[in-house]
């Protein structure tokens, strides 16, 4: 994204700021503040460890994480005359960003959690322009593409619910589609819509197998519409150009994991990258585990023949180029 993309920023008519922020989805919080129909807010300072993880941090820090204090969302935002029924359009504009990230394995969490126990961190450096790749350890360089992992409107259910998890009004979704300019429609649960964001990160693959991507504190700022009586029963996006973040130029390496259960297969579609990634580039397997996260896409190749389903790992070589 170039400097143009991000400036978008300083024009909101509306600012949310750290100290309004949640550490749940809850239909009875206040509002931050109530906006109208296609105005714009501007989200400052996400950080998804509430600034537990910095620049410095080594991975001694990962076990001494706060859980409690992991993914907070920025909001709630009351959009005036949103109904049940209706969609919240979201249009994200910009991105101000940090210039650094971090992507960890946490003990117990990720796709291969029972085949990585021990904790693992990166920290990155980036460009704020994002033009440039991030490197990663000798060999790699990974294209980056911000987006929000955590994006949506408060559940229609009372009481205190988590950010980890998506619901079926968004949440956190780490859909690595949703940056700017895409159009997110979400599927309006209660009265004023209570719209949150969160989790922002440089980039990642469809999947973030190991359960973290690039993450990264910016700022972002969202443009929020109104489409009365759209009765979404899940959220859907719209984009207006492709997706691949143009990292088709070199081709893929590409692994299959097949089964009758779609998550053991994906499980081995990820296993099968990580042991190519050490065959080809000597990567050590949790190295390659955190490269698949950040890059790799999940695909969902064949689920009509059973009992064997397909699911492929698709890595792009141009990270090696």
């Amino acid at each position: 994204m170039n400097q143009k993309a991000h400036e978008h920023t300083l024009g909101c008519k509306h600012t949310i700021h750290q100290h309004q922020q949640n550490l749940c989805w809850d239909n009875s919080l206040q509002p931050a503040m109530i906006v109208a129909p296609g105005d714009t807010v501007e989200f400052r300072d996400i950080d998804a460890t509430c600034g537990q993880l910095t620049a410095k941090s080594t991975v001694a820090d990962i076990a001494t994480l706060d859980f409690s204090r992991i993914n907070p969302i920025a909001g709630p935002i009351y959009v005036d005359g949103a109904e049940p029924g209706d969609a919240l359009k979201v249009t994200l504009l910009g991105f101000q960003p940090s210039g650094w990230a971090w992507t960890a394995v946490v003990p117990g969490f990720g796709l291969l959690a029972d085949d990585f126990p021990e904790p693992a961190l990166n920290i990155w450096s980036y460009e704020k322009s994002f033009a440039q790749p991030a490197l990663y350890g000798a060999g790699a360089k990974v294209p980056l593409k911000p987006f929000c992992g955590t994006i949506g409107v408060a559940p229609a259910e009372l009481g205190k619910h988590s950010t980890i998890p998506p619901h079926s009004a968004g949440g956190n979704m780490d859909i690595r589609d949703l940056t700017v300019g895409v159009e997110l429609y979400l599927p309006v649960k209660v009265k004023g819509a209570l719209f949150s964001i969160g989790d922002t990160h440089a980039a990642q693959g469809d999947g973030e197998v190991c359960g973290t991507a690039i993450e990264s504190p910016m700022s972002v700022a969202a443009k929020l519409e109104l489409v009365k009586g759209a009765n979404l029963r899940f959220p859907r996006f719209r984009t207006d150009g492709p997706v691949t973040r143009h990292l088709d130029a070199k081709g893929y390496d590409v692994t299959t994991g097949i089964g009758p259960d779609l998550m053991e297969a994906t499980k081995n579609a990820v296993r099968g990258m990580i042991d190519l990634l050490g065959q080809q580039h000597h990567m050590n397997a949790v190295d390659a585990y955190m490269l698949c996260s950040v890059c790799a896409d999940m695909r969902i190749s064949e689920v009509v023949d059973r009992p064997n389903w397909v699911v492929s790992c698709y890595l792009p070589r141009i990270v090696f180029d």
